[in-house]
């Protein structure tokens, strides 16, 4: 069998699908995108392409080996995100081939069922509350919120107190058999980190995810020290190099983006390198069904999987949402806060082209906003 095309698609509301076809018919679906970057990535995969027309789709670790470092220049989301997508593709058609789903070629399924959690939105404390209990009557037994707008480098005793009422109205709504993860999207400098974190121990949330930018991962230990919460990150780093730095210092979630961090053969090995560290894997997904379906063969077959995020709903998805592009959503139905074992070959879902195809013909440049304080200089988003 022999790869002999790779296309990719710019399908709303801001992803990027590729499909890798071969000579024998199998064809293999991935999802190459660095959210606001789609373009650069659709063009790096083809770039790419060079190395993989005519090659045994099935020679996944060669290839992975090649993509990344056969060049020069190595490394970035862009590059690790090109290659995620074509991994996750590669793997699609390897399990197709041989009628399996990935996780069976990943070593089985460890478990039967895998808990999801949902987002939700709102800027008051009483949005969020309903918001949470919205969720929790759908049948999820977790959330995930963001915490705050832009912050000040150090910000005013209103605005911490105004982080800490956010998560006791949820708190107080939805009782202590519900999780509450809190997302900050490296919003806080370290010294906010150390003055926010405390204040919300109270409450118990379930993980705090990049309280500060990745850039500050040097430093990560530090607030890892400073709360009792288990602080969670990685949504922005790339490879098990980059994850290394962080389990050194003591972080309880790894969070890993299948989409970024080179796919499935890459964030298999983060998996297990973060089990060697007690460290539970929650892979980060606010975007598409290819990434999902790519994250729950993994997250079956990983002993460390703590959660799983998924994006049905989720404010970003409009226009479009999680299961516009899949002949059968079932697949991902949610029961008791929990997705059940995909039985079906390769990544277990099957893409509709035509509504791919469509889409494409529409495309989308989506672009994450620009916020600032203020004071007019630019805040983390």
């Amino acid at each position: 069998m022999k790869i002999t095309s790779l296309r990719t698609y710019l399908v709303a509301p801001r992803w990027c699908f590729l499909r890798i076809d071969t000579d024998e018919g199998v064809t293999g679906w991935g999802e190459p995108v660095v959210e606001g970057r789609a373009h650069t990535v659709a063009a790096a995969v083809e770039e790419l392409s060079d190395h993989l027309i005519g090659r045994d789709p099935m020679k996944i670790e060669d290839h992975w080996q090649v993509l990344t470092k056969g060049g020069f220049y190595r490394g970035g989301p862009v590059l690790s995100s090109a290659v995620a997508g074509i991994d996750q593709a590669l793997w699609d058609i390897t399990g197709k081939a041989l009628g399996v789903p990935v996780w069976q070629l990943l070593g089985g399924n460890v478990r039967d069922r895998a808990r999801v959690y949902s987002w939700i939105g709102g800027d008051r404390p009483d949005e969020v509350a309903s918001e949470a209990l919205a969720r929790k009557k759908e049948g999820f037994t977790a959330i995930k919120m963001n915490a705050s707008a832009q912050l000040r480098l150090i910000d005013t005793p209103a605005a911490t107190q105004a982080i800490v009422d956010r998560v006791a109205s949820i708190r107080e709504a939805v009782g202590d058999e519900f999780d509450i993860a809190i997302d900050f999207h490296g919003r806080l400098t370290a010294p906010m980190a150390r003055r926010v974190l405390p204040l919300l121990e109270p409450y118990l949330p379930f993980f705090v995810e990049e309280p500060v930018v990745p850039e500050m991962s040097d430093h990560i230990g530090d607030i890892v020290r400073s709360t009792s919460i288990p602080i969670a990150t990685g949504e922005r780093l790339y490879s098990r190099w980059d994850f290394k730095k962080v389990l050194d210092q003591g972080i309880a979630v790894a969070q890993p983006d299948l989409s970024h961090a080179g796919g499935i053969s890459e964030v298999r090995r983060i998996a297990a390198m973060a089990e060697a560290y007690d460290v539970s894997l929650a892979p980060h997904c606010p975007l598409g069904p290819i990434a999902l379906a790519s994250c729950l063969q993994v997250g079956f077959a990983a002993p460390n999987l703590l959660i799983q995020e998924q994006s049905l709903g989720i404010h970003y998805n409009t226009g479009s949402d999680l299961l516009d592009y899949l002949v059968d959503p079932t697949v991902f139905r949610y029961e008791d806060g929990h997705v059940a074992l995909p039985t079906g070959p390769g990544l277990g879902i099957e893409v509709d082209e035509k509504a791919v195809q469509r889409a494409a013909e529409v495309g989308h440049r989506w672009r994450n906003p620009a916020w600032r304080r203020d004071d007019g200089s630019l805040a983390e988003w």
